[in-house]
C-alpha cells in the first residue's frame, strides 16, 4: 500500500495524542521490536467471519503485494472470489501505492490487507460504479475508527487515501479495478497498509510514522486487523444498502460524505495538486463533491475539480499569500 508518501506540511499536533508536533517521538528498543505472527485462530474463528460477512480470510507468510495478488486472482477466477473475500500478508516485498510507488515494511510490523469488493444492496442490484470512487475513503473512516477504539489513536484523513497522525502518514489504502472480462461488472479490490510497529530508523520516509512511535495502547496487529475489517465491513454493507449515496446516513449515525469531511485534514488548507499529464495547481481545498472529490479554488477564484493526483499540504510561505 501507498504508505510512504511524504508531506510537505509540518507535523500538526491533534488532540490526544503522544508525542504533539515538535516533540522527539519515542525510541523503541528491542523488546519492542520482539513480533508477533498473526494469531490465525483469532482470525479465522466462525464467529467473527459470520459477523463481519466475510466470505473468506485468507493468510500468507510472504507475498508481493496483496492487492495484486487478488486482481490476478479475480481475474482468473472471478467466481472463486466473492464479496468481502480477504488475503492479508504478514511480510510485503513489494508492495504498490498510487503512481506506483513501491517499498518494503520488515516482516510482521504492518498490518498489510486487501480484499475483493462486489458492492450489491441488499436485494442483489448492483451498487452504481459511479460510487465506487467513495469506497476508499470509506476504508479511511473505518481504519480511523479502528485506531481509536482499539489503540487510542486520534488519526485524520489525508485526501484522497491516507490517514495520518500528528501530521505523518501511518497508513495508505489503494483501490484498484478488477479488468472486465464477462461483460460483468468489475470487482474492486481495496487494500491499506498501515505501519503498526516501525522504529524511526525503519521508516520509508521521514515524514512517515507507526503506531508504535505514536504511542498506542496497542500494536497487536490481530486486534488492530479485527478492529478494521469489523468497522469497515459493517460501514460498507450500509453504504450499499444506501445504493452507494454518500449523503445518506450510515448505520444510524452521519452520512459517509459528512464522516469524511469532518475528519479530513485537507479541507481548509492551501494545497498543490499534482494533476496527471505533469500539471500543477496551486490554490485553497474546500470541500468534497458528491463522487468524493477535491474541490480547489485557485488564486484567481476559479473552482477545479481535481478527481485523482498527489496533493500535497503548504505553509503559509509557500501558498502564494505570504
Amino acid at each position: 500500500m501507498d504508505a510512504e508518501q511524504p508531506e510537505s506540511s509540518e507535523p500538526q499536533a491533534l488532540s490526544g495524542m503522544v508525542p504533539t508536533a515538535g516533540q522527539e517521538r519515542p525510541a523503541l528498543g528491542r523488546e519492542a521490536l520482539d513480533r508477533e505472527a498473526l494469531d490465525r485462530e483469532a482470525l479465522l474463528q466462525p464467529d467473527f467471519l459470520s459477523a463481519t460477512g466475510i466470505s473468506q480470510l485468507n493468510i500468507v507468510q510472504s507475498t508481493g503485494s496483496t492487492n495484486q495478488d487478488l486482481v490476478r486472482a479475480v481475474t482468473v477466477e472471478p467466481k472463486k472470489w466473492a464479496d468481502l473475500s480477504v488475503l492479508t500478508a504478514e511480510h510485503q516485498t513489494a508492495a504498490r501505492g498510487r503512481l506506483d510507488r513501491h517499498w518494503e515494511s520488515p516482516e510482521r510490523s504492518a498490518v498489510s490487507v486487501s480484499m475483493v469488493l462486489r458492492p450489491v444492496t441488499a436485494e442483489g442490484m448492483p451498487v452504481p460504479t459511479q460510487s465506487y470512487s467513495w469506497l476508499s475513503l470509506l476504508a479511511a473512516v473505518a481504519l480511523r475508527e479502528a485506531l481509536q477504539e482499539t489503540a487510542g489513536i486520534t488519526a485524520e484523513i489525508k485526501w484522497p487515501n491516507d490517514v495520518l497522525v500528528n501530521g505523518r502518514k501511518v497508513a495508505g489504502i489503494l483501490a484498484q479495478m478488477t479488468p472486465l472480462g464477462d461483460g460483468s461488472v468489475p470487482a474492486v479490490i481495496l487494500g491499506v497498509g498501515l505501519n503498526v510497529s516501525l522504529a524511526e530508523e525503519e521508516l520509508p520516509v521521514p515524514t512517515a510514522t507507526s503506531l508504535a512511535l505514536e504511542g498506542a495502547t496497542t500494536t497487536d496487529r490481530t486486534a488492530l486487523l479485527k478492529s478494521y475489517l469489523s468497522r469497515f465491513t459493517r460501514l460498507y454493507r450500509s453504504f450499499c444498502n444506501s445504493e452507494g449515496d454518500p449523503s445518506a446516513g450510515l448505520v444510524g449515525g452521519p452520512s459517509l460524505h459528512k464522516r469524511v469531511e469532518s475528519a479530513m485534514v485537507t479541507l481548509g488548507r492551501e494545497v498543490r495538486a499534482h494533476l496527471p499529464g505533469d500539471h500543477e495547481l496551486v490554490g485553497h481545498a474546500s470541500r468534497l463533491d458528491e463522487h468524493g472529490s477535491l474541490l480547489v479554488v485557485d488564486h484567481g477564484g476559479r473552482e477545479h475539480v481535481v478527481t485523482a493526483g498527489d496533493v500535497v499540504h503548504l505553509r503559509a510561505t509557500e501558498s502564494g499569500y505570504a
